[in-house]
C-alpha cells in the first residue's frame, strides 16, 4: 500500500555476523548493540510462547480454539477474546434472533465461551446460516475469526457459518520456490472485460493459461482478505480470516490456488498485517466495546494517512491472531508465500508519513524504530519458514531497513525479498517531467543497481500503485490519446506510439535485467493497458469502467498490444533459459551520457540499450569480458514487437577483438539503433 515516503534504498549498512556478536565482548557499535537487543527480543518471546500450553503450534493454530469449533458429538464451542466486553452474546437463525438465550460464560484473560448442544440431525449451527455477536447488549460484531462474511440487507458484511458437507479437497502439491521468481501481481475483481466484478472461477479459467502461457511462474493474489470497501484495494481488510466472498466461495477460490499449483505456478498472497478497517459493524475495530482491544489505544492506535487502526504488537493475543492467520491461509488454503503490505509503516513509530531515508544509521538504530512490530516481523518470518521451507516474503519497504532480507538467525528480519520501490518511483519521474534527451543514465543505472548486497530485491517497472486513479499505466503516460487512435496495425503511422512501443519495451527489458532478483508485472501491464485503475465509488457514479481488463485489446491481431504483449513472453522465456534473476548483479561497462548508451553482463549475456531518441550507433564498441562469438538473442526494435526490423535476433556473429573496454578483459563491435535494447549470447 503506497504512502508518503521517499525512497532512497540506502544500503551503506553491512550484514552483520550474529554469531560473532554474540561472541564478543568489550566495545560494540551501536548499531551492533541494537542488532543484539532486537534478536533478544525475538530470541525471549519465541522461547516463551514454545512454553505456553501446546507450545508454538497451538500458539498459532487459533482458528482451531477461537470462533466456532464444530464437535464430534454434534455440539459447538465458540469461543472469543473481548477483554473489555461486560456481556457476550451470539444470535442467529439457530436460536430464531433471540438475543438473550445465548450468554458467553467469562473465562480468565478476557476470554469468553459459549457451549450450544447438538440439534437434531446435527450441528445447530447449520452451513450458510447467519450469525451475530452482541456485545454489551447493544454492540452487533462479526467474529475476527470468521472464515465466510458477505453483506446483508445493505452494504454492512455479516457471518455466516460456512461448513459444507463435502469441502473442497487439494489434489496437487505445493510448488517449489522459483529458483528465478517472475511474478504476475493480480486482482481477480478486475480480471474480467465486463464492467462487474470477476469471479475465481472466471480467473481460474481465463486468467491463470494466460499466466502461464506469458512466463510467469507465480502470481500474487490481492485483495483476498475481505474488505467491506471494494475501492479500497482489499488494504482495509475488515475480516482476516474471510477469503473474499464477493468473488465466490472459499472453495472455489481453493480450486483456483490448486489449478494454479497444477500448472507449476507459486502463489503468494498479499497480506496486510500492518493496519486493519475502522469498521466497528463488520470489522475488528471496536470489538470488544473499547478503542484498545487488538489495537492501541490513543494517537499511536490510529494511522493519520490511511484512517485505519494499528495493531498492538505487544498484546499475547494479537499476536495469536495474526500469527494464526498467516498459518491459516498456509495450511487451509495452502498458499505458497506471501507480500507483506505497508512494512515501512510498521517498522517506524513516524509510521514513515513524511520521512526520507538517507542511509543514515540512526534512521535504521534509532529510537523512531517500532521494535515490537519489528519483532512481529521476525516471528513472523520465522513461523512461515518453519511451517514450510518452500515459503518466500516479501517486505513491502522503501526505508532500505539493513538486512531485512537476511534470516533471522543472522540478525535480520527474515524476508526473502523486498520490492524495490523506488525503480518504479523513477519511471514515472521520468516520463512525467523530463524530456527522453534528459535522461540521465547514470541515475537509471544508479537506481536499478542502488540494493543491498545478498539481499533479494524484486524489480518491477509498474504495479498496482503506479495505476491508480490520479496515475497512469507507463503505456498511458508514453502514447495518453494516441492509444485511442493509432493502436491498430492499419492506421497511419504514429511517431507517438512508435516511441512509445519501443520505450515500454526497453523499460521493461532493463528493470527485469538490472534491478534485482526476481521481476512483477500487475495484471495487463505486460501489453500495455491503458489508462488507469478506478474502483466503483461515490466519486464516480459507481462505475466499473476503469475497474476491469480489456482482453480483448490483446487478443485482436489488428491491434499494436499484441507486440508488447510477444515481447513480454519473450523477455521471461529468455530469462527462464538463462538465469538471471538468480545470479549476481548485473556488472555494468558503459553508462554514456552523450550517447545515452547503457550496457551490462549479468548470466553471461551482454545488454545493450540506446535510450537516444534519434541517434543510432554503427561499430559502437562494448566490453565483455568473456571471448567469443556473440549473437543477438531479443531485440526491441524486432519486427515482430512492433519495429522497425533493423536489428533482427539469430542475425549476424559478433567476434570479439582482443581490445579490453569498459574495464572487461575483451570488446565487441555492435550496430545499435536509436531507442533499441538488444540481448546478445555467446554462441560458440
Amino acid at each position: 500500500m503506497g504512502g508518503n515516503y521517499s525512497a532512497m534504498d540506502p544500503m551503506d549498512v553491512p550484514v552483520p555476523d550474529l554469531a560473532k556478536l554474540f561472541e564478543r565482548d568489550g566495545y560494540l557499535k551501536p548499531y551492533e548493540r541494537e542488532i543484539r537487543r532486537r534478536y533478544g527480543c525475538f530470541k525471549d518471546l519465541w522461547e516463551r510462547i514454545e512454553t505456553w500450553d501446546g507450545g508454538l503450534d497451538a500458539f498459532t493454530t487459533g482458528y482451531r480454539y477461537f470462533g466456532p469449533q464444530f464437535n464430534s458429538d454434534g455440539s459447538v464451542t465458540w469461543r472469543e477474546w473481548a477483554p473489555g466486553a461486560h456481556t457476550l452474546h451470539l444470535q442467529g437463525e439457530f436460536n430464531g434472533w433471540n438475543s438473550k438465550s445465548h450468554p458467553f460464560k467469562k473465562l480468565e484473560y478476557g476470554k469468553w465461551e459459549l457451549h450450544i448442544p447438538a440439534a437434531a440431525g446435527g450441528y445447530a449451527l447449520k452451513h450458510g446460516s447467519r450469525v451475530q455477536l452482541i456485545v454489551n447488549e447493544h454492540l452487533y460484531r462479526v467474529s475476527p475469526w470468521a472464515n465466510y462474511v458477505k453483506p446483508f440487507e445493505g452494504f454492512t458484511y455479516q457471518q455466516f457459518i460456512y461448513k459444507p458437507e463435502q469441502p473442497y479437497q487439494f489434489k496437487h502439491p505445493k510448488v517449489d520456490r522459483p529458483k528465478s521468481l517472475r511474478i504476475y501481481e493480480s486482482h481477480v475483481g478486475i480480471a474480467t472485460p465486463e464492467g462487474r466484478v470477476g469471479t475465481y472461477t472466471e480467473f481460474k479459467d481465463n486468467v491463470l493459461p494466460r499466466i502461464k502461457k506469458q512466463g510467469y511462474n507465480a502470481i500474487q493474489l490481492m485483495a483476498i482478505m475481505e474488505h467491506a470497501y471494494y475501492a479500497s484495494f482489499g488494504y482495509q481488510v475488515t475480516s482476516f480470516f474471510a477469503a473474499s466472498s464477493r468473488y465466490g466461495t472459499p472453495c472455489e477460490l481453493k480450486q483456483l490456488i490448486d489449478r494454479a499449483h497444477e500448472m507449476g505456478l507459486y502463489v503468494l498472497l498479499d497480506v496486510v498485517h500492518s493496519h486493519a478497517s475502522k469498521n466497528t459493524l463488520d470489522g475488528l475495530n471496536e470489538f470488544d466495546g473499547t478503542n484498545a482491544c487488538y489495537f492501541h489505544d490513543g494517537p499511536r492506535g490510529t494511522h493519520t494517512l490511511w484512517d485505519s487502526r494499528l495493531f498492538n504488537y505487544s498484546e499475547t493475543e494479537v499476536l495469536r491472531f495474526l500469527l494464526s492467520n498467516l498459518r491459516w491461509y498456509q495450511e487451509e488454503y495452502q498458499f505458497d508465500g506471501f507480500r507483506f503490505d505497508g512494512v515501512t509503516s510498521m517498522l517506524y513509530h513516524s509510521r514513515g508519513i513524511g520521512q526520507g531515508f538517507s542511509g543514515h544509521y540512526d534512521e535504521y538504530y534509532g529510537l523512531n524504530v517500532d521494535t515490537e512490530a519489528l519483532v512481529y516481523l521476525m516471528l513472523a518470518n520465522e513461523l512461515v519458514h518453519k511451517l514450510d521451507h518452500r515459503a518466500i516474503t516479501i517486505a513491502e519497504d522503501v526505508s532500505g531497513m539493513p538486512a531485512s532480507g537476511r534470516p533471522v538467525r543472522e540478525g535480520g528480519t527474515g524476508f526473502d525479498y523486498r520490492l524495490g520501490m523506488a525503480i518504479p518511483d523513477m519511471w514515472i519521474k521520468l516520463l512525467k517531467e523530463q524530456r527522453d534527451e534528459d535522461w540521465t543514465m547514470g541515475h537509471i543505472v544508479h537506481t536499478l543497481t542502488n540494493r543491498r548486497w545478498m539481499e533479494g530485491t524484486v524489480a518491477y517497472a509498474e504495479s498496482h500503485d503506479q495505476a491508480l486513479v490520479g496515475d497512469k499505466t507507463i503505456a498511458f503516460w508514453l502514447m495518453d490519446a494516441a492509444m485511442y487512435s493509432h493502436m491498430s496495425t492499419l492506421s497511419e503511422p504514429s511517431a507517438v506510439v512508435e516511441r512509445g512501443l519501443a520505450l515500454h519495451c526497453m523499460i521493461r527489458l532493463i528493470t527485469h535485467a538490472l534491478g534485482g532478483e526476481a521481476y512483477l508485472n500487475f495484471i495487463g501491464n505486460e501489453f500495455g493497458h491503458p489508462e488507469w485503475l478506478d474502483f466503483p465509488r461515490a466519486g464516480n457514479n459507481s462505475s466499473y469502467h476503469y475497474a476491469r481488463r480489456q482482453w480483448n485489446l490483446v487478443d485482436d491481431d489488428l491491434l499494436k498490444y499484441k507486440f508488447l504483449n510477444e515481447f513480454d513472453r519473450d523477455m521471461n522465456m529468455l530469462e527462464e533459459k538463462h538465469g538471471w534473476l538468480r545470479s549476481d548483479p548485473g556488472f555494468v561497462s558503459c553508462k554514456h551520457e552523450g550517447d545515452k548508451v547503457i550496457a551490462f553482463e549479468r548470466a553471461g549475456l551482454l545488454f545493450v540499450f540506446n535510450f537516444h531518441p534519434s541517434q543510432s550507433f554503427t561499430d559502437y564498441r562494448v566490453g565483455v569480458d568473456v571471448p567469443g562469438k556473440y549473437q543477438a538473442v531479443l531485440c526491441s526494435d524486432s519486427k515482430k514487437y512492433g519495429g522497425f526490423g533493423r536489428i533482427e535476433p539469430e542475425g549476424e556473429f559478433h567476434l570479439t577483438q582482443n581490445v579490453p573496454w569498459g574495464n572487461r578483459n575483451d570488446s565487441i563491435q555492435v550496430y545499435i539503433p536509436c531507442r533499441t535494447a538488444i540481448v546478445y549470447a555467446r554462441s560458440d
